[in-house]
């Protein structure tokens, strides 16, 4: 190890080791990558937040529907009874009930229900589209520690293979300058494989933890995943792909929909200048010298004379020119989406097209043999560091464009909510 960089030595597999097991216990459990989405689904905590709101959406609608409560009235008092010469002539007790009943305009009660369905509309629709994200997050972070460990496995792999050479030199204790150079490139390569072996098993560790928080575990969990092979399927035409996005984008279908509420607040606040109707049936007794007794129905009928019904009329009216505005600028915004990642995902998936299938193995071997040839001396050193860095550097970008393309293709089911999966894992 190079003496200014001994730390190396220890970062490597302290990174690595931490991916793969936890000390004192055994290593880590693999997992399916459908059974780990199926657990982060099950179990994130996050889920109940929505599933309340829809509770309380629900109840919201419930007391939409229903009549203002009665009010009852109750007072009791004393009545005195004097002559014009002020003389007292009688007392007694008096009491009056009476029960109010407000009723609402008809068609108000409608409109109060129609706006509280598309509360609860809205609620399912945040609740969906978590849902669907959070399918895509934990397959993109289960596919990603997958990948992060193969690549700080094979970085792990090609530094040792330097560690081993820079051993045999310093043992040999070579001289002339041709020997003293390479043992030098063979220190460089290895100090710079070990720091691309830490930032991948770094890299890996930072998606354990994420995806230990997703399932609900310590985030030291050990955890291994099998991804499996990935297959892109064909996906849709860009026209198809747009138009199912505007039939079933989440986010589209909620400004569409906050645009229909605003609507109906529009109607509502127009509904309510005409004023609700309070019922009022009373009866009242007096006992002060004779007997009296007073039964009847009241009326009440709020005056509409202050400027309160307008201006709720043009408030609701500037919201529902905003829900206009949003609306236009989130199918702009999810037409560059869908566009972008249909792009994205057309590219990288023609890019693994141009990919063997045992391309990494190919280079891997190319590295080996390389590694045992330049040991016998049949190899010159350019040849073989050359060979190393190609087989580092191949496996790193066949599984970031495969990633990639995962990406876009998640993002692209996302966006267009269309059943046909264009991105598969096959065992």
């Amino acid at each position: 190890m190079h003496p200014h960089f001994p730390f190396l030595r220890f970062i490597v597999p302290l990174a690595f080791g931490f991916i793969v097991a936890t000390p004192g216990r055994a290593a880590a459990p693999v997992v399916n990558l459908d059974d780990l989405v199926t657990e982060i689904v099950g179990h994130h905590p996050e889920l109940a937040f929505y599933e309340a709101e829809i509770a309380s959406a629900r109840a919201t609608r419930r007391g939409s529907t229903a009549l203002a409560d009665p009010e009852l009235s109750l007072s009791a008092g004393r009545k005195l009874v004097h002559d014009p010469a002020g003389a007292l002539i009688g007392e007694g007790a008096t009491w009056s009930i009476s029960l109010a009943q407000t009723f609402e305009w008809p068609g108000r009660l409608a409109l109060r229900k129609s706006l509280a369905n598309g509360q609860v509309e809205l609620a399912e629709l945040g609740l969906a589209r978590f849902r669907a994200a959070l399918v895509a997050r934990a397959r993109l972070l289960a596919y990603g520690l997958s990948v992060a460990q193969e690549k700080a496995a094979v970085a792990a792999e090609v530094a040792g293979r330097y560690r081993e050479l820079r051993e045999v030199f310093l043992a040999r204790d070579p001289a002339g300058l041709t020997p003293l150079l390479e043992t030098r490139v063979i220190e460089a390569q290895e100090l710079t494989l070990q720091r691309r072996a830490a930032d991948a098993a770094l890299a890996a560790q930072a998606g354990l933890v994420e995806l230990n928080q997703l399932r609900g575990v310590p985030y030291a969990t050990p955890l291994r995943t099998t991804a499996g092979r990935l297959v892109f399927r064909p996906g849709p035409s860009v026209d198809v792909a747009l138009t199912a996005a505007r039939e079933n984008n989440f986010d589209f279908r909620a400004a569409k929909l906050e645009l229909e509420q605003q609507g109906l607040t529009v109607s509502l606040a127009r509904h309510e200048r005409h004023p609700s109707i309070t019922v009022s049936p009373f009866l009242s007794q007096e006992r002060a010298g004779d007997r009296e007794r007073t039964f009847g129905l009241g009326l009440t009928v709020p005056l509409p004379v202050s400027p309160r019904s307008g201006a709720n009329v043009a408030a609701a009216e500037a919201r529902r020119r905003q829900a206009e505005a949003t609306l236009v600028a989130a199918q702009r915004k999810l037409e560059r989406e869908v566009v972008s990642a249909w792009l994205a995902f057309e590219t990288r998936v023609n890019e693994t097209t141009k990919w063997a299938p045992d391309s990494a193995e190919k280079f891997r071997d190319a590295a080996a043999l390389a590694d045992r040839h330049y040991r016998l001396g049949a190899v010159p050193l350019a040849t073989y560091v050359e060979l190393q860095n190609a087989y580092l550097d191949a496996v790193h970008a066949l599984h970031d464009t495969r990633r990639d393309a995962l990406e876009a293709g998640l993002r692209l089911q996302e966006l267009t909510g269309l059943e046909v999966k264009v991105v598969e894992f096959s065992p």
